[in-house]
Parts: C-alpha cells; sequence; structure tokens
C-alpha cells in the first residue's frame, strides 16, 4: 500500500460508490443504464479520439481540468481523476473514472498526438466532449472512431 501511495495511486475519496444496498422484491427494478438505440440495445458508446498537430499536450493539470470540463459537458458525472507527467519527453497519461465509465488520455507531445478514450453509458453524449477537448489541444486532424459496447444479441 506505501508504494501505491508513493506513486499518489491512493485515493482520499471516500469508496460510497462501492456500497451497495439490498433491495426488495417490491422495490422498483434496478435501472442498468443501457443504451436502446436504432434498434440495438448495448452498454454504451465507446469513442477512440486521435488528435494530430496538437498542442497543449504536456500540462497534466491543465489536461485534467479541460478532461472535467468535457465529461460534465457530456452529462457525466465525475469521481475521479488521476494524470502522470512523464519526463523527459512531458508526455502526459491520465483517466477520470466516471459513474458512467471513464476518459483517458496518452500524449507525445515530441509528436504532436493525443489518444483520447471517451466511454460513457446512459444519457451522456460522449460527442460533445469533442469540442471541448479541441479547444485545448486545437488539432490540425482529429479522427474519431465509434463503437458500440456490450450489444445484447436480439
Amino acid at each position: 500500500m506505501n508504494a501505491l501511495a508513493e506513486l499518489g495511486m491512493v485515493s482520499d475519496l471516500p469508496r460510497d460508490i462501492q456500497k451497495t444496498e439490498t433491495l426488495c422484491a417490491h422495490d422498483e427494478e434496478r435501472k442498468d443504464y443501457f443504451i436502446e438505440r436504432d434498434g440495438m440495445r448495448y452498454a454504451g458508446n465507446h469513442l477512440l479520439i486521435d488528435f494530430w498537430d496538437a498542442i497543449n499536450l504536456d500540462d497534466p493539470q491543465r489536461i485534467d481540468e479541460v478532461l472535467c470540463e468535457a465529461a460534465v459537458t457530456a452529462g457525466a458525472t465525475i469521481l475521479h481523476s488521476h494524470f502522470h507527467h512523464f519526463t523527459p519527453n512531458g508526455g502526459v497519461s491520465g483517466v477520470i473514472v466516471l459513474a458512467e465509465s471513464h476518459i483517458s488520455i496518452h500524449t507525445w507531445p515530441e509528436k504532436n498526438f493525443a489518444a483520447v478514450d471517451v466511454f460513457m453509458c446512459g444519457a451522456c453524449d460522449p460527442h460533445l466532449s469533442i469540442p471541448v477537448m479541441q479547444r485545448l489541444f486545437q488539432a490540425g486532424r482529429v479522427e474519431v472512431d465509434e463503437q458500440r459496447r456490450g450489444r445484447e444479441a436480439a
């Protein structure tokens, strides 16, 4: 545990999200937050976003702030975030844990490139996060690949 604390990987935040309540048979059915769209039922939308010819890729605090803003703009609930700044190249890796899933990032300042994953379930719209991130990265090229995760069989 001490080794994790030295790496900044131990959270002082309460773990209320891990508490579970027992439901009685007469209680409402638990909502699973799966999405129903285009005749398909699935867990969530996963965007793989590549920002090319980007700037502002080496400041973990600023990246954390903007990715948190992007999460809120998309309608997500932030639970925790953690970012790491690499030396000597200045790259940043980090994750924002959401009640609706996560946003993660890895940057390569020496390549002017950032790879971002945005996975959200429920009523969130991960596409709304892209313009917020683009405001920071000012990428010359943005590539987005979308996957529907957890598709249920018909």
